[in-house]
């Protein structure tokens, strides 16, 4: 069985990870322990999951080709049917398994996330997620502050896309790394959370640690515009309108 999974997982790296995508395996087990029971996966503790991350390079390997190949109109958000697309195909790589794929930004009936994203990248040991309670001299009084998960070679410059779930494989033997506490110090963890809580617009938390690479420019140029001016920024509104004509 473990040469199996590993060999599952040597597959979907293959798909994914040359378009800049990173991909860690956890256990629903793990992932189940740490949330109240409203948050829980329905599978068993030993069912096979993987998180699925963005990092910068995926904006030139995978989102600009992506938005080249597809016709304008079909295009409703760009980046989450880029993401949906790549994923569809290691589903269909992987036909002979049963996978189930959530996104981040799915939503149940109740309102609720599908998954909790961060808690996903933390307990896969993908990021790690800085919460409140890693702060000793609490500074915030009655103020709600929001947890964030920091990579340990890109900082904030990256994205929680997805689950990968595959119902019909156990995986007991599976052994957890946790992940790099890479914001050491109490000063910084509370520089962290102030800056993604109160200044989450400028970006500057993302850059709490040195980082291997961040967004490009034009990257963050994008993210940053109003959706209905990112083509246009990314001069590819032209060659897409032709695209569809065709």
């Amino acid at each position: 069985m473990e040469k199996r999974v590993a060999y599952l997982e040597k597959r979907i790296r293959g798909k994914l990870e040359h378009l800049g995508f990173e991909v860690h395996p956890f256990k629903v087990g793990w992932y189940n322990a740490v949330l109240p029971s409203v948050f829980h996966l329905s599978y068993s503790d030993n069912t096979l999951a993987f998180v699925v991350l963005s990092i910068p390079a995926m904006f030139d390997k995978a989102f600009k080709p992506f938005l080249k190949s597809q016709p304008l109109e079909k295009i409703l958000d760009p980046v989450d049917q880029c993401i949906s697309h790549h994923l569809s195909l290691v589903r269909e790589s992987l036909a002979d398994r049963q996978v189930e794929i959530m996104y981040d930004y799915e939503m149940l009936p109740n309102r609720k996330p599908r998954f909790l994203a961060q808690t996903a990248a933390h307990v896969a040991g993908a990021a790690y997620y800085y919460q409140r309670k890693d702060v000793q001299q609490d500074p915030w009084g009655e103020k709600k502050i929001y947890g964030v998960c920091i990579h340990p070679y890109y900082g904030g410059w990256f994205a929680i896309r997805a689950l990968l779930l595959f119902p019909d494989v156990e995986v007991s033997f599976l052994q957890q790394n946790p992940p790099i506490d890479c914001v050491r110090t109490e000063e910084e963890k509370i520089e962290l959370l102030d800056k993604f809580n109160f200044h989450w617009q400028d970006w500057r938390y993302r850059d709490i640690i040195e980082v291997k690479e961040k967004y490009s420019e034009e990257q963050k140029t994008y993210f940053a515009a109003p959706p209905a001016e990112r083509l246009k920024l990314l001069g590819l509104q032209g060659g897409l309108q032709r695209n569809a004509m065709h």
